[in-house]
This record gives C-alpha cells, structure tokens and sequence, in this order.
C-alpha cells in the first residue's frame, strides 16, 4: 500500500476508506401536530373526565394567537438582522437571561454564524407542537415551534437554502415572548437538523474564492491546509466535469462526530469513512413544510480519518456537490463512479496515477467475477468491488462517447431515473445502451 497522497496507482484501499461515503438526505419535511385552535386554549376546570373523577385540569391561558405570532416573528427578525448586521445586544435581547448555559450557546451561536458571511438571513415559523412535560417546566403559554432558517452564505450557496430548529418561548408579562429554549425539539426535526457547523461549539472559518472550510477555534494550521486542498480540488472539478461547475466547495472538519446528518459515531462509518457529501436543500416556489430540492452539498470530514483526507478525497466529495441539484434517481454506480473518475484524473498538487495498470487490475479482479453492473441495495456492503466497477463503467463512457454526453444522461438519469424501466429508457435515448447492455460492453472490451 502507497503512502496517502503520493499514489503510483489507485490503491485498493482508497476504495475501502470510502465505503461510507454518500450523500445523505437532511429531509425538511416534518411531521409536527398543531395544537394552536382559533381563538386560543382556556384555562379552566372540567368535571367532566372520562374517568368520572372530576379532577381538575390545567390548560393554556387565553393567548391572541395572531398577537403571539407577530410577537415571536418580531424576536425572529431582530435575530436575523442582529446577525447580518453584527449587534449581539439584540441577538441576545429576548434569550431568558435565568438560563446561563442556554444564555452562553446562544452567545457562541452569534460568534459562529457571523463568521460565515451571510448573503441572506430570515427565520421562519412553521408549525407548533405540544409537549406535556415541556410546558410543565415552562409554564402555561409554552410555545414550542419548528423553524425555517433560510440563508445564503456568500460565495457558497448558489440559492437560498434552509436548515431546521426548533425553540422554546414563554411568554412575558408585557406581551413579549422570551426563547426559554433551542433543544427541545432536536429528537423530532428531520435528520441531521440543529448540527450546522455554527451549532456546535467555537468554530474557525477561513476563506478562499470559492472555499469555505470550518474547523475548531484555534486550528488554525488545519484550516489552512484544507483551504490549500479544497481549493485545487475546485478547480479539478471546474475543470472536468462536463460543461464545466462554478459552484463552491465547503468542508467542515470538526471534532464533532455528528455534525449534518454524517454520523461517525458507528463503528463502520467511522472506520471506514473520509468524508461525506451531505445535502443542502431549497425551499420550492410557496412551500412552507415540503423537503424542497437539492441546491448543493457540504462536505464534512470524518475527524478519525482527518488525517487521511487530500485533495483528490476533496475532487470525489465536491464532483457530489457538483451534480448534488440534479436530482436524486441516478443509479449509485454512476454517481460514485463519476466522483471516483474525476477524482483519479490529473489535478493540480496531486502526483498522477497509473490508471492503465489500475484498469487492469479491476477487469481482472472485479469484472471478471462480476454478474452486473454494482447494484443501489448493497453498493456499500460490497464497496471494495462496487467503487472499482463503478469508475471502470463511467471511464468506458467517457472514452467512448464524451463528457457532454455523459454529462446529459447523468443529469436525466438524477431527475428522471425512479424506475428501471426509466433508466434503460434515458440510457438508450443517450448511449445505445441499457445497463446491462453497458455491463456486457465492458466485459467485451475486457476481452479484446
């Protein structure tokens, strides 16, 4: 096994560390139940228990609902703007300022996210749940609510995107509410929701064009090197994917395990993973609770494996981001196989690889034993075969039929592809060739 980084051929290995790396969906669709009812909840007595007993029960006070809405829109605005405009007093202005380490999250929150450089900010309310237990620590006007948080980090997101969170407020006795809280709805949000990289502790973020890269606070040799990797693997997939990419490239390397949805707590995924393309999503023309669409991908790295990590690991990652808003349905062999492909291609800082000895070696080792083409179900049990197989079949693509064309029937296969009867139909109409036909044509070309 060569030394990471200074390759004389694509190692075996480098296909076995990445065995978890995937693009993993944050859904934004939530199941949340409203409670709210016009006209508010009153507060009294019944006799009329189902039970007989005729205990007393407790419930909300009366609360203008539109008043409350209005109110908690006005503590959510103030935050937005406190952020874009760098004014921690009003950040902070209607955090419960009894709750010390909810008071020192939120101080740290306004440190990490004015690092970023918003473009756009705006938090949004969704829906209202009801918690027994939540609103018996709080008090009767309890106010647990989903939020939106909508933003656009300069140089980094081509759109708006959102995240989700969830608050707590209570109401004040001048009519004002108060954020009590900002964890009492993470177990309940979609995936990967409330783990942002400014959701962590202190955080470090350096800049390149085109480059976002946050790291611990402090690390600042670590965010250099990064910025230094991320910033020729850019140009790599500028450079070589189909038709070009101006998107940008942000990696998170945190100490965190679980930061967006990429989980390293697992034994597997932590042994075996580099890094992970996790999803960021937009919101769709008037949707308030949908899951949106693809707009991009934050890379976060596994911090066992951080070591491990250059800048060809960062072309695999970022050719994710690439093709992240094309859709969900290509086919996982295409869309490993396109990351590996230009991954292993001449890149700036990288040594070149001896791909004719390595495609060899995969006919041989892999091919030959092969039945099909690496199939979606076990593409990652089988990784050790599935990433060699998957590069071989997008590397015959490439030479036999070009980028642009390759670069079409992928973006079909993202949007269009649920079915296999829709992947043969999109192959054939592009390249002649279903998937097993593509299958066969690989072992003929093997052969001569």
């Amino acid at each position: 096994m060569t030394e990471a980084g200074r390759h004389t051929g694509p190692p075996r290995s480098r296909h076995a560390a990445r065995r978890r790396t995937r693009v993993w969906p944050v859904l934004l669709s939530l199941v949340l139940v409203a409670v709210a009812v016009a006209g508010g909840l009153a507060l009294h007595n019944s006799s009329d228990r189902a039970d007989g007993s005729g205990a007393a029960v407790v419930t909300t006070p009366d609360i203008d609902l539109a008043a409350r809405a209005a109110a908690v829109d006005k503590v959510l605005k103030k935050r937005a703007q406190a952020v874009l405009t760098d004014n921690e007093k009003d950040f902070l202005a209607d955090v419960d300022p009894g709750n010390k380490s909810l008071m020192a999250r939120q101080r740290t929150l306004f440190t990490n996210l004015r690092q970023f450089g918003f473009a756009r900010l705006a938090y949004q309310q969704l829906a209202q749940q009801y918690d027994d237990a939540i609103t018996k620590k709080y008090g009767p006007s309890t106010y647990l609510i989903a939020i939106a948080m909508t933003y656009q980090i300069k140089g980094i997101d081509m759109v708006p995107v959102r995240a989700m969170l969830g608050y707590t407020f209570t109401e004040r006795p001048i009519g004002e509410w108060m954020l009590v809280s900002d964890t009492d709805l993470d177990k309940r949000l979609p995936r990967g929701s409330h783990q942002e990289a400014w959701d962590t502790g202190d955080v470090l973020v350096k800049r390149a064009p085109r480059v976002l890269v946050v790291v611990e606070k402090g690390q600042v040799q670590l965010a250099t090197k990064l910025v230094g990797m991320a910033s020729s693997a850019v140009k790599a997939v500028s450079k070589s994917w189909p038709g070009g990419w101006n998107g940008s490239g942000m990696v998170i390397a945190l100490d965190d395990k679980i930061v967006r949805g990429a989980d390293y707590t697992q034994p597997k995924n932590a042994e075996d993973a580099l890094a992970m393309a996790t999803w960021v999503y937009r919101t769709l023309p008037g949707e308030v609770t949908g899951e949106g669409e693809r707009a991009d991908s934050y890379v976060v790295i596994n911090p066992r494996n951080r070591g491990k990590v250059d800048a060809r690991t960062l072309a695999h990652e970022f050719t994710h981001v690439a093709t992240a808003p094309y859709g969900p349905y290509a086919p996982r062999w295409l869309v490993e196989g396109a990351a590996t492909y230009v991954e292993f291609l001449p890149m700036d800082g990288a040594e070149p690889l001896a791909l004719d000895k390595y495609k060899r070696d995969v006919r041989t080792k892999y091919l030959a034993k092969a039945k099909s083409l690496p199939v979606d179900a076990v593409f990652f049990q089988q990784s050790d075969s599935s990433y060699p197989l998957s590069w071989l079949a997008v590397d015959y693509l490439f030479g036999r039929y070009g980028g642009t064309e390759v670069g079409t029937l992928y973006q079909e296969l993202a949007a269009l592809g649920k079915t296999q009867a829709d992947r043969d139909r999109i192959m054939l109409e592009h390249v002649g060739l279903t998937e097993a036909g593509l299958f066969q044509a690989l072992k003929a070309a093997a052969a001569a």
